[in-house]
Order: C-alpha cells, then structure tokens, then sequence
C-alpha cells in the first residue's frame, strides 16, 4: 500500500507540473476575491504562516505577517491564551523557496495551494490564506530551482552573506531545500527566492540532485530526526523548526527523510499500512481519537520503540517523550501506520 500511495502522489505531481507548464501568462493582478488563473510563486520568509481567513491577524501576530518574519520574537512573545487564539485561525506554514499556487487574491492578501504538503481540501496542495509580501516570483530563481538542491537538517540555521559565515542573513528553518549554485569544503552556496545566493554552512545541510536521491530512511533515522526538536514549544499549524503541532510535526520528519505523508492527521490516520500494536515498529505513526479512540482523530504522535511515543502535544507544552501505557492519550488510542518498508 506504501508504494500506492507513493505512486499516487507521484503521478498527482507530474499532473501539476505539466498543467503549470501550459497554464497561460498571467500578470500579478487579479480581480479582488475571485479566483485566478493558476501561477505558482516562492515562498519569500523564512516560514510563511498561512490563514484561515485573509487579514485576520492581530497586533502580537506582525512579526509573523512582514517581510522579513521574526518567528523567535512572535512565538516567545505570545502568552498561553493568545497561542490557543490560533487554533482553528491558522491553517499550516510553508517554507522558503517552497512552491505555492496561487488561487485567489483579496487585496494585500492571496490564498495559495501549498505543494508537497497533501490534503483532500485541494488536488494541488494545503490551500490557505497568506500576504502577498511574503511572495517572490523570481524567473532565475524558477530556473535553478531544478538543480541540486541543499536540505536543511538542523532545527534552525543561518543563510549568509559571506563564504566565511560571519555575515547573518536569515535564519531558516528544518527541511527547508534551496537549489545549490557551488560548493566549498565548508559552505555551501544556494539560490534564493529573491535576494541572490547566500551561503549556508555545510555542516548544516544534505545535498541531494532529486528528491528521489534522498535515501529511504530507517525507523532510527526518523525517530533521530524528530528527537532533534525536544523541548521545542507547540505552536498550532506549525510546521517548521520555529514551532510544530501534532501533524506538522510528524508531516515534516517524513519529509525531511524522503517521504510525502498528508499534512493533517486524520488524513495521516488513512493512509500507509495499518498496524496492530503488538508489532508496533520505530517510526509508525501513532493516532488518538475522541470518544475513547472511536471517533474522529484530533492527535498523532510517532512511535521510537520500548513502548514510548514523541509528539508535539498542545499550546501549553513543547515537543516530549511519554510512555504510551497509563498515560492520558492511551484510553483515545485509535491505531497506527506505517510508512515505511
């Protein structure tokens, strides 16, 4: 079934970039609240965070809304109420130089169709709500974005101005992928979306030619991966080394390893193959459900072995390792998937 589903998205893949390639020119101006003609554009942030609505941030989201962000200063800032006001208002976040296909646009705000995070709300990608500022069309940038590319395995790192890695230029996240131009022993230089090539530190990064040159990741690796980020705080629809919830947590482990899973949870619940929990394996995803299991999925975590799970919980907590037995989330357990071979 892995494969399938693997197929599956493959195939969903080629089907956008051909419709993209013979979509017809299209200027940045649209009619206010319609719909567009397909054009796809760059995320131009460190991480975009995409609304469920346009225009509806508050005062403490700014920094979260500019160009540049300041993720640091916008998620340390909020207080636990403010933090749980996002739920059900944000959607998800998208990466820099990460594609996105705009569907409409409402005055200083687009709704874009986020691609490689999978969702049955839209056939091309997470669809949601962003400001227009956030956004780079760069034709260079476009070009390039077909070569190798680095992939960033650190929570958070720094793209710079200098190939000695002394002038800060941005601060990137996790499974953020940027083409490479060159490459030295200890720097790396990569494209960016709209303020030429930066260096990044090669310690820091992987360097693949494709997305299918990324080897197939063992339960280790994953469960390395996501033990990276203990301690990190919750933030709903994150999905970013700056603030995960549940299922971007467990989305963007996947796929920073190689593997395309669903961004939501209760569509993570539905795919790859089922497992019982006596023959649990490090890196199955595990889901909870209300009515004791039997209702719809709210939660997902990833199984590491020896009957543990790490998740990222809630708004008043951060990224944990817990004992499924006895614990809170046992009596809503609803089953597991696994992804992986």
């Amino acid at each position: 079934m892995l494969e399938k589903y693997r197929s599956v998205l493959k195939y969903a893949l080629i089907v956008v970039l051909v419709a993209s390639t013979f979509a017809p020119v299209t200027t940045n101006a649209h009619p206010k609240g319609k719909d567009t003609d397909s054009k796809t554009d760059f995320i131009d942030v460190a991480v975009a965070t995409l609304w469920s609505e346009p225009d509806m941030n508050r005062t403490i989201d700014r920094p979260s809304t500019t160009n540049p962000v300041d993720m640091w200063e916008w998620t340390t800032r909020m207080s636990l109420d403010q933090k749980l006001w996002l739920v059900g208002n944000l959607q998800t976040q998208a990466l820099y130089g990460q594609k996105v296909t705009i569907l409409e646009e409402q005055g200083e705000w687009v709704k874009v169709a986020v691609h490689g995070q999978p969702t049955p709300k839209n056939e091309i990608g997470y669809p949601a709500w962003m400001p227009k500022t956030q956004l780079a069309n760069n034709k260079r940038f476009e070009h390039v974005n077909h070569h190798s590319f680095a992939l960033v395995t650190e929570p958070t790192t720094w793209l710079y101005g200098n190939a000695s890695l002394e002038k800060e230029f941005k601060e990137i996240s996790f499974n953020t992928r940027l083409p490479v131009i060159n490459q030295k022993t200890d720097a790396i230089l990569v494209a960016t979306p709209s303020d030429g090539n930066k260096w990044i530190s090669a310690e820091d990064v992987s360097i693949y030619d494709s997305e299918s040159d990324i080897p197939e990741p063992t339960g280790d690796d994953l469960v390395k991966s996501a033990k990276k980020f203990l301690g990190l705080p919750y933030l709903w629809a994150g999905a970013s080394g700056f603030g995960f919830d549940c299922s971007g947590f467990t989305h963007t482990i996947y796929k920073a390893n190689g593997i395309t899973i669903p961004r939501d949870s209760s569509v993570q619940a539905t795919h790859g193959t089922p497992v019982e929990r006596e023959n649990l394996e490090k890196g199955d995803l595990l889901f909870f459900a209300y009515n004791e299991g039997e209702g719809s999925v709210h939660h997902v975590a990833m199984y590491i072995g020896n009957g543990k799970m790490i998740h990222s919980p809630n708004s008043s907590s951060t990224v944990e390792i817990i004992e499924l037995a006895d614990s809170a989330y046992e009596i809503e357990y609803a089953g597991a998937r696994r992804y992986i071979d």
